[in-house]
């Protein structure tokens, strides 16, 4: 079964709950999406740690996905901030981004319609539900004490970081959090400085609340 090929993409899908037709943690959604696609252009070799700042960096390979590369595109000619910054900078855009593109690829679809004739009202679908069971499948292996977390391929640990970090319903229970803290913990250490950016981003809201 396909998926996605960008961390992004499969972060918003993880999002859907197909048993109640919706997106979950919408609120989180945002910070998510941004988070990221700063740790998939750092695992692509695009960005790398500067004193707990992003920096370009010259990788050997182009990027070839639009979204991933407009986020470089403004690390590399924007100020230079903390991580925490960069999530939470234009979080909503890249959001609208990645919704725009899997619309466009056809992972998902969006129909508007109107409540009462007044209020907008969106809704998402993912088109093939087989593709949400591949992507918590890559979750539950990943969670496996079967195999060392070194031993985890580095995207799939950044999806479980990511996913536990926004504490994604669809992706991890409340119950799974608890029980694999440790190994999630371990998988947030090997993917990088953004996962603790996006937790940080997440307080930084809440705290202002």
């Amino acid at each position: 079964m396909e998926i996605p090929d960008t961390l992004p993409a499969r972060l918003y899908l993880l999002a859907y709950d197909a048993r109640r037709g919706r997106l979950t943690a919408r609120s989180k959604l945002a910070y998510l999406i941004r988070a990221a696609a700063l740790v998939d252009l750092q695992l692509r070799g695009h960005l790398a740690d500067e004193k707990g700042r992003p920096r370009a960096a010259t990788a050997a390979s182009p990027v070839l996905d639009p979204v991933l590369e407009s986020v470089l595109a403004e690390i590399t000619v924007g100020k230079s901030r903390r991580w925490q910054r960069w999530v939470a900078s234009n979080s909503r855009q890249t959001l609208r981004a990645v919704r725009d593109q899997l619309v466009t690829e056809k992972w998902i679809r969006i129909e508007t319609r109107r409540l009462l004739g007044l209020i907008p009202l969106t809704t998402v679908t993912v088109r093939d539900p087989r593709v949400l069971t591949r992507l918590v499948t890559l979750i539950r292996v990943a969670l496996s004490p079967a195999r060392p977390s070194s031993q985890v391929q580095p995207r799939d640990a950044a999806l479980v970081a990511l996913a536990a970090a926004a504490e994604l319903p669809t992706a991890l229970t409340r119950q799974q959090r608890r029980e694999h803290r440790t190994r999630i913990a371990e998988l947030a250490d090997r993917t990088g400085p953004a996962v603790r950016a996006l937790s940080h981003a997440y307080a930084a809201d809440a705290a202002a609340v």
